[in-house]
């Protein structure tokens, strides 16, 4: 079954929330989820009606089984190994982030232009030459480029990845790509989000405080 991009989102959060419960805490309910997010408690209840696991009645539902249902149904377990381009600030953070394997994520390497940076290793990675992007994807079989290039030079970068074998690409530059149709492109709008933030009435008021 195919899961709308907004609910994937908030199924994740969801697994945050679980993921940061104390031992004890057997039960959780769907006004806790909803009030830790700032959502309605029935869009909580809606979401999770697609893990199959409805709760109980006053009680709410069981943590440790609300967790596995999200992992199994968001495929948390099965690892996808992934190329970082761009081996900057921004590309070499995400190789330090280590929550990406508790999510099935494995950043096996990074790649740049710059022969201040190729060779060197960064989290264990090793920084490679950008032209051994198609020859390593065939090597070690992997397709998913997360490409963290400064905006001049991601469309080329892009399309360079696409006749490399890469077919999945989560693109962190402020650019929209131009790749071919087989190519998959998940854009994070960095930018578009911190204008949400910055322009939600309570950051307004807050500013206006001071």
């Amino acid at each position: 079954m195919s899961i709308p991009d907004k609910v994937i989102n908030r199924l994740t959060l969801y697994h945050f929330i679980l993921d940061d419960l104390r031992e004890d805490e057997i039960f959780i309910s769907s006004t806790k989820i909803a009030k830790l997010l700032n959502i309605d408690d029935s869009q909580v209840r809606k979401d999770l009606k697609i893990l199959n696991n409805s709760g109980k009645c006053h009680v709410g539902y069981n943590v440790k089984e609300l967790k596995k249902s999200i992992e199994e149904q968001l495929g948390f377990k099965k690892t996808k190994d992934a190329f970082v381009i761009g081996a900057g600030n921004l590309g070499s953070a995400l190789a330090k982030y280590a929550t990406f394997k508790d999510y099935g994520l494995n950043i096996l390497a990074m790649f740049d232009n710059d022969i201040n940076k190729i060779g060197k290793t960064i989290n264990g990675k090793e920084v490679f030459d950008i032209s051994k992007v198609g020859n390593l994807s065939k090597r070690l079989n992997v397709d998913i480029a997360i490409l963290t290039v400064p905006r001049e030079y991601a469309k080329g970068v892009a399309n360079f990845l696409a006749g490399a074998g890469i077919k999945y690409i989560w693109n962190f530059t402020p650019c929209i790509l131009d790749v071919p149709k087989d190519i998959k492109v998940w854009n994070e709008n960095l930018i578009g989000n911190f204008l949400q933030f910055t322009n939600n009435d309570e950051v307004k008021e807050n500013k206006n405080d001071k």
